[in-house]
Parts: structure tokens; C-alpha cells; sequence
């Protein structure tokens, strides 16, 4: 059974669930009985078609899956394992999560480090990996906690908001930017010491620098939002980015890079080298492991899926919502 997402008589693009046979998968190393996928923007995208993102259709949407091996070509890989499978091209190029089965290479397979459950691992999923990778590109840069205030944009969405518990959990002082005054308490309650206005921090004018604020930054909102953070960093400061709901163009001089000598850093988590990844995963079960996973998902079925599509495409969703398969 999974979610498919097609196109009709009419050429009008579709979804529902649906029973498919297990052949129907691609060829692959590893099948996976899924117990638990998420829902992620990019997600969303892929359930209504966009073709940047559903490559092909007939498609399955979901780039996060975690659950049981049943077949296996990989001695690392026995059956009965618990593995859990984020990012390549998992729910873009090839079906995903949102099914209770997946069959993948081998390379793309994650044996479940021992202390997360399968629950706990899609609650973190291509989110909590992103908000990793951002944290270590900081601490890469030289942006520690002593060096000032640290900016999470986009702070209540599934990077911003485990990005804000991880930095908390390190030792930095977070300032959450977010435009939902709703979710204040719930942004302290994860480590955040300030919460920003979105607004503040998307500054439309041509000035090749602002007054210098942040420390470093982690940016999941792109655009005007991800202008204003670099020409508002200290001296020697960076900013990770790793979303793009917020614009695709970035209108910045060289000024900042030259007279503060600012690092923008791109993130890139769904081609992530496979010792990074390794490396990744082993922080967030192990030295970063957080507190407050209860705190930040929501689970529901995959028959509850639709009002969550559309509430992640509106901006409603808060935390991450684990879909259980």
C-alpha cells in the first residue's frame, strides 16, 4: 500500500492510496518494511507533481523512511535489521516513503544507530540531518558559543525548529526568527533565548552592509531573508543556508565577504558524502542527542495525510510531522 501520486484520463495530476504489488518497486539492494516516513516540503511539492520534484509519474512521494529489512543482497545489511534511509533520491528520482515498502541500493541504507528507535529517527529525518549539517558547518567556521548570538530563520518549520534545540543543547544562545506569535513559548521551551520578528530580518533595501548582529546564522528561508542575515553578521561570521521557500534570487554585494569576512555556506543534505552522513547520524544519537523529540513531532497515519499536505504548503505545520506507515 502506498500513496501514489498520478496523472488522470484528463492529464490532471492526482493522489490516494493505493495497494500496488511489491514488484512494482525499482530493482535494488536492500527491501525495507516501512514503519514510519515524514512529511517535509519538498514532500508536499511531490504530492501535487511539481515535476522539480516528482521527476516521474506514477510517483511516491516521502524522502525519509526508516523500519525493518526483509531482503537484503549485504551481509551489513541482515534481515530483520532496523535501517532507516534519508535523502538521494528517495521520493524524487526513485518512490518513497509514503509506502510500506521501499527497495533501495545498498549505499543508501543507515543501520538504525542503537539509541533511537525507528520514531525517534523520522523525527529527526532529512530535518534533524540538515539542522546537523548546519550546526557543524558553523562550528567548521569557527562560530562557537562564546562569539555571540546565533539566528535560526524559518524557526518553527522542521530545520529551524530542531536547529534551534541543537544549538541550544551546545551551549549557544539562539535568537528564533518566526512570524507566528502562537509559537513563542513553544520556541523557548526548545532552547531559544530571543525570538525575532521574521520581518526584521528581511530588509528590501540596497545597503551593501547592515548593523552587524549575528554571530552566525542558520537560514532555511533563502531569498530576501538570507540578504539580510549575510549583510548582518559580525566579523568573520557564517551563515548556513539550506532553504529556498523564501526566493531562489539573493541581491548581495561583495561587501561583506570582503570587509567582514562573512561565509556563506550551502548546504547540501540528499548527496551528503557517506562518511559525513555516518558521521552525522552518529552526533544525533550519540553527543547531540536531544531531550525534546516528543516536543517537536506530530504522528499521524498515512490515511491522515492530506490536511497535513496542505498545512505544511501554508506555512502551518510547526515541529515535524512523523507519518507512520
Amino acid at each position: 500500500r502506498c500513496l501514489l501520486v498520478e496523472k488522470n484520463a484528463d492529464g490532471q495530476v492526482q493522489r490516494g492510496l493505493v495497494d500496488r504489488p511489491v514488484d512494482d518497486l525499482p530493482a535494488g539492494d536492500v527491501l525495507i518494511r516501512v514503519r514510519y516516513s515524514s512529511l517535509n516540503y519538498k514532500d508536499a511539492l511531490a504530492a501535487g507533481g511539481h515535476p522539480g520534484v516528482a521527476k516521474r509519474l506514477p510517483h511516491v512521494p516521502g524522502i525519509d523512511a526508516a523500519g525493518v529489512v526483509e531482503a537484503s543482497g549485504v551481509a551489513a545489511l541482515p534481515i530483520g535489521a532496523e535501517a532507516l534511509v534519508t535523502g538521494y533520491e528517495l521520493g524524487s528520482g526513485q518512490w518513497g516513503g509514503w509506502s510500506q515498502y521501499i527497495r533501495v541500493p545498498a549505499e543508501w541504507v543507515v543501520p538504525l544507530p542503537r539509541t533511537l528507535s525507528l520514531l525517534d529517527a523520522m523525527t529527526l529525518g532529512t530535518a534533524g540531518f540538515t539542522a546537523a549539517q548546519c550546526v557543524m558547518s558553523l562550528r567548521q567556521h569557527h562560530v562557537s558559543p562564546s562569539a555571540g548570538t546565533v539566528l535560526v530563520s524559518g524557526a518553527t518549520g522542521g530545520v529551524g525548529s530542531i536547529a534551534v534545540a541543537l544549538l541550544a543543547r551546545l551551549g549557544y544562545r539562539v535568537a528564533a526568527a518566526t512570524g507566528k506569535p502562537q509559537r513563542h513559548d513553544w520556541l523557548r521551551s526548545l532552547g531559544a533565548a530571543e525570538i525575532v520578528d521574521r520581518a526584521a530580518i528581511n530588509d528590501p533595501s540596497d545597503k551593501p552592509l547592515l548593523k552587524a548582529i549575528w554571530a552566525g546564522a542558520v537560514d532555511t528561508v533563502g531569498g530576501a531573508t538570507l540578504a539580510t542575515i549575510v549583510r548582518s553578521l559580525t566579523h568573520r561570521g557564517c551563515v548556513a543556508a539550506c532553504g529556498l521557500v523564501g526566493g531562489t534570487e539573493l541581491n548581495l554585494s561583495v561587501h561583506p565577504f570582503l570587509l567582514r569576512g562573512v561565509t556563506l555556506d550551502g548546504i547540501d543534505s540528499a548527496q551528503c558524502p557517506r562518511p559525513q552522513r555516518e558521521e552525522v547520524w552518529r552526533l544525533l544519537s550519540g553527543e547531540w542527542k536531544l531531550p525534546q523529540l516528543d516536543a517537536l513531532r506530530t504522528v499521524v497515519s498515512i490515511e491522515q495525510l492530506e490536511p497535513q499536505i496542505e498545512a505544511i504548503l501554508a506555512g502551518r505545520i510547526a515541529g515535524r510531522v512523523v507519518v507512520e506507515v
